[in-house]
């Protein structure tokens, strides 16, 4: 039996031209993509990528995978269904702020609920960029856009706390050209078995260019960005001087190394302790705190899949194998003449 073929980033790529903006974000996150699923082991044909409607729901066009383009937001109900039908595939979303957490709010919290084993890349550039510069639900308050002329007064949703609320069993956030640590984050959820949900900050440099300035760009990112690792304690700077732990009541603060605080006296990572550490973590921004990334949290769990075949599997052991004809006669039937 021959040994199965070595894939590359190469065997990921398709011969359609990638047509976002120059200097997007979706490129970086594209490439390390490419580059992790040929790591995986899985056989190129059992991968399916589904998007939704955005910038970043292209994505199935340029991964030379199985792919669906669905409508706008639905891309959860696709993914159900294909993993559901065929649970040996691998299933990754590529989804945006607006497809995931507006009309697709309530596809992405059930997915996520039913811990069904697929991955969920939701890109945040914290604007609609297909629409061209329309408020999204993850835009900051007073943010001007084309719907907001005089400013937003709505509270942004946040991702990463939403998804902890819904029961997500895998929860990372990333940055898109952060290519060591968005690749170490895509290998963590393709491991995991159950729904992974990853945000991935995103720069949309059209129309709402340098959102992320501060986490994205290496002469800065050092100060600002707190690199989750497990086992390991909250340390940040591009020193590695200062780091994290807990005041009174629980309470996270930042503390400076050596002004009589050790790396013994900070918080530790564990992304599998209890859902409110995680929680707080997502709870962490700037200018108070540096920003998390990372895996928050991973927790293992029965996944949706898994237990409707098994159920199916039992039933079927005990009573035999069904008759549809015979099933849609049975019960309360009317025949209308």
């Amino acid at each position: 039996m021959d040994a199965p073929a070595v894939l590359t980033k190469k065997d990921f790529a398709t011969d359609q031209e990638v047509r976002w903006c120059p200097g997007c974000g979706d490129y970086a996150v594209l490439a390390a993509v490419q580059q992790v699923f040929p790591e995986l082991g899985i056989p190129r044909e059992d991968f399916v990528v589904v998007s939704g409607i955005g910038c970043s729901s292209r994505f199935p066009y340029y991964v030379n995978t199985y792919g669906f383009h669905a409508i706008h937001g639905r891309a959860p109900a696709l993914a159900t269904g294909i993993k559901i039908a065929n649970p040996k595939l691998s299933v990754w979303i590529a989804t945006g702020d607006g497809d995931a957490l507006s009309i697709g709010g309530n596809h992405v919290i059930h997915t996520l609920r039913r811990n069904l084993d697929i991955k969920i890349l939701m890109f945040n550039n914290r604007i609609y960029g297909l629409t061209k510069g329309q408020l999204s639900p993850t835009s900051e308050v007073g943010k001007k856009t084309k719907s907001t002329p005089f400013g937003s007064v709505d509270r942004p949703f946040n991702p990463l706390a939403l998804a902890l609320g819904a029961g997500a069993t895998f929860v990372a956030r990333s940055v898109d050209v952060n290519a060591p640590n968005l690749k170490d984050v895509l290998r963590a959820a393709a491991a995991h078995r159950g729904a992974a949900f990853i945000e991935i900050l995103q720069n949309c440099n059209i129309f709402n260019d340098g959102a992320w300035t501060e986490f994205r760009e290496k002469e800065v990112r050092d100060e600002h960005v707190l690199v989750l690792r497990q086992g390991e304690p909250l340390v940040f700077g591009k020193n590695r001087d200062r780091g994290i732990r807990l005041a009174g009541c629980h309470r996270p603060e930042v503390v400076k190394l050596g002004e009589g605080v050790a790396e013994k006296d900070l918080l530790v990572h564990d992304e599998n302790a209890p859902v409110g550490y995680a929680f707080m973590l997502s709870q962490m921004q700037p200018p108070e705190y540096p920003l998390p990334i990372g895996v928050f949290r991973r927790e293992e769990a029965p996944t949706l899949e898994r237990s409707i075949h098994e159920q199916i599997a039992g039933i079927t052991a005990r009573k035999g194998v069904g008759d549809l004809a015979k099933l849609l006669r049975s019960g309360d039937v009317w025949e209308v003449t």
